[in-house]
């Protein structure tokens, strides 16, 4: 078995031929009815087998929280099946090949996929979702991989270009603009020319959005007047929708679409806690008499064209056209409390999981 400055410690080695390196795992345990709690999922310490010929170990270094991790756990009609009672928890993320007995897999590589809640994967490459090698001296930090130059970004890309088809001299609605996905949107609404207007929780936040990022616009949904702050930013109407959250926000900023807009639906985290919640329902009206097109997706939608995403976002990320900030959560353990930010609005950008190397891990 292989070994490089990368790969595992010669201690670690023995460990794993003997059956005695463990893998710390969270499992579901029960389906939350509101906001995931320490009720939701169980951390077990596992052995990880010694490898077999054509498989390789990765090691987790960036869990990727996203909004739909809460999907996830949720038995509803979804995109994917939901995870099951005593299953891994799903997640996306970076891991680094530490062992390996499979030559297009080799020891200190980086990889992107579905890392899930633990340390670590065995992986042999046939995978439905296989992990996909990082090319090496990429100009953008490994943040930025899991992050605006990864899913994240990804969704944002074609979410805009592909499904909003925004165009230059446009007016384009962003919500949750300070999130993960919602802050890159709205960059890349203004590399496509248009006039971008953001929707955010906080002062702070549409501060960092106007001043930091570019926006032209930015609206606090907290604020007692926040629709007629965005009746002032948007005089000439919206012709584009970046839509995150669903719920209130949505049905006012549909009021304001104009003829033939287009709504590209990414998400609709206002109702993720509460699937029952009557408020994501939205008038129908002005989308007929508008006509507008609303049209939901999922980034997997475009899994055959991750390679020109990807190469144009790490473009743009280099040249500085897009700018980036990670709210960076310190060990595995602290992820079911930490995915909780997404929703009461605490990070900004994108939030990560450093699960190793942790504060604690000795030096090598």
């Amino acid at each position: 078995m292989s070994q490089s400055v990368n790969g595992l410690k010669q201690s670690e080695l023995e460990s794993l031929r003997t059956g005695s390196l463990k893998n710390r795992r969270f499992l579901l345990k029960s389906r939350p009815e509101a906001r995931i709690d320490a009720n939701t999922f169980e951390m077990v310490s596992e052995p990880i087998a010694e490898l077999t010929e054509g498989q390789a170990l990765i090691r987790t270094e960036l869990l990727s929280l996203d909004p739909t991790n809460r999907i996830w756990v949720a038995d509803v009609d979804q995109y994917m099946p939901p995870v099951q009672i005593g299953e891994v928890m799903r997640g996306l993320g970076l891991g680094r090949i530490v062992a390996s007995k499979n030559p297009s897999l080799p020891v200190g590589r980086l990889v992107s996929g579905p890392v899930s809640w633990q340390d670590y994967n065995v992986a042999d490459g046939t995978e439905s979702w296989p992990f996909a090698l990082v090319p090496d001296n990429v100009p953008v930090s490994v943040e930025d991989l899991a992050g605006a130059a990864g899913m994240t970004g990804l969704t944002a890309y074609f979410g805009v270009f592909e499904v909003a088809k925004a165009e230059a001299g446009q007016t384009m609605v962003v919500s949750a603009a300070a999130g993960a996905v919602g802050s890159i949107a709205g960059q890349l609404g203004k590399i496509a020319g248009c006039r971008v207007v953001g929707i955010a929780g906080s002062e702070a936040k549409c501060k960092w959005l106007t001043t930091d990022l570019g926006f032209d616009a930015a609206v606090n949904y907290k604020a007692p007047d926040w629709k007629q702050q965005l009746i002032d930013a948007t005089p000439d109407g919206i012709d584009v929708n970046f839509e995150n959250v669903g719920g209130e926000i949505m049905q006012f900023v549909f009021s304001r679409l104009n003829l033939r807009a287009r709504v590209a639906l990414c998400g609709m985290i206002s109702s993720y806690n509460d699937p029952d919640d009557l408020k994501t329902k939205v008038s129908l009206t002005s989308v007929l008499m508008k006509r507008v097109r609303v049209e939901g997706f999922i980034i997997t939608d475009f899994m055959n064209r991750f390679p020109e995403g990807s190469a144009k976002l790490i473009e743009w990320i280099a040249q500085g056209k897009i700018k980036t900030t990670s709210t960076i959560v310190e060990g595995l353990e602290n992820a079911p409390e930490a995915v909780n930010q997404l929703f009461d609005g605490s990070n900004t950008g994108k939030l990560l999981v450093r699960v190793y190397p942790s504060p604690d891990t000795p030096t090598p």
